[in-house]
């Protein structure tokens, strides 16, 4: 377990009560049990104490996790007869973006989301979850396919931000982002997404501009990083905690303004303190969400994604 900077008496407790029992399986006879539990239940009351009433800034952190399940976790679990599709018959295939054919509930759907790797060699691979433009480009394929066969679609999000490196602007990446946000809108077939990590920026918007959008509790959805909004305002980074307090970017206050519909409970700790648990709830949530939309026809859906995005922000800074 990655251990976070405010987990760090908890890191301290948790260690002591495992070099007990360390220290019991190589002495036979030795009988720790009884000092090992009580360090146990003094964890889990500290754990209780850190994951209640968490600052923003905590959040954030909680949200970028490393061992929090990612995308390919989320698609392993919950669907079958899983087949990626990749490229966007233009340039490249973007292995940020993975996405394709499969059934969720033994519904045929269309699956995108972000993945950011697990280990050096993948995070290089998968660029940390920033996808350039050929990865919106895929994801706007895979949207169109979606459209013409009647398919839901289902986006799993997951990014720091679409990246902003020379290619990617060279290539176009404003417009691929763009095209892809215009694409959600378009689309005559149920969205639904859900934020699993951070939902950072234009990245995260070209995905989850859906029907309805849900969020992990302990998830982020922001226009920028605590960190970039600090070094404008400013002009120093270190202020990253007073800009997540401003930014409002936590789950609980984006479903008071409206613009998040749905508040999945995360374990207590966090997704990556029980993976399974976390990836459970994410399905019953895609679930429910899914049936609610029934036979709902194509121009209606298309008018009430519209008018949703419409009405965003009318509840204004004082929900």
């Amino acid at each position: 377990m990655n251990y976070l900077d405010f987990e760090k008496p908890l890191a301290e407790i948790e260690g002591k009560a495992e070099e007990l029992r360390a220290m019991a399986r190589r002495e036979e006879g030795m009988d720790v049990e009884d000092q090992a539990a009580a360090l146990d239940k003094k964890a889990a009351d500290l754990l209780r104490d850190l994951y209640t009433d968490m600052t923003p800034w905590r959040k954030c952190q909680v949200a970028r996790h490393p061992n929090r399940p990612h995308c390919k976790d989320y698609i392993k679990a919950l669907f079958t007869e899983y087949t990626p599709l990749a490229g966007d018959r233009n340039f490249a295939d973007d292995h940020a973006v993975m996405g394709g054919l499969a059934r969720f509930n033994d519904r045929p759907v269309v699956v995108i989301g972000h993945e950011k790797g697990f280990d050096t060699k993948t995070r290089i691979e998968r660029n940390f979850g920033m996808a350039r433009p050929e990865g919106y480009r895929k994801a706007v394929r895979l949207m169109e396919m979606a459209d013409r066969f009647n398919l839901p679609i289902l986006t799993l999000v997951d990014t720091p931000g679409a990246y902003p490196g020379k290619g990617a602007e060279e290539r176009g990446q404003s417009e691929a982002i763009a095209r892809s946000t215009e694409t959600c809108l378009q689309v005559g077939v149920p969205l639904i997404s859900v934020i699993i990590g951070e939902g950072g920026s234009g990245g995260a918007v070209a995905f989850a501009t859906a029907d309805r959008l849900a969020m992990l509790e302990h998830s982020i959805y922001s226009v920028i990083s605590p960190e970039g909004c600090a070094s404008i305002l400013w002009k120093d980074a270190e202020k990253m905690r007073e800009a997540a307090e401003a930014l409002r970017l936590t789950a609980q206050d984006l479903h008071r303004l409206g613009v998040c519909d749905v508040v999945i409970k995360e374990p207590l700790g966090g997704a990556q303190r029980d993976k399974d648990a976390a990836i459970a709830a994410v399905g019953k949530a895609l679930a429910s969400m899914l049936a609610g939309f029934g036979e709902a026809d194509r121009d209606s859906l298309i008018a009430s994604r519209r008018r949703k995005f419409l009405d965003m922000g009318s509840k204004g800074l004082a929900a």
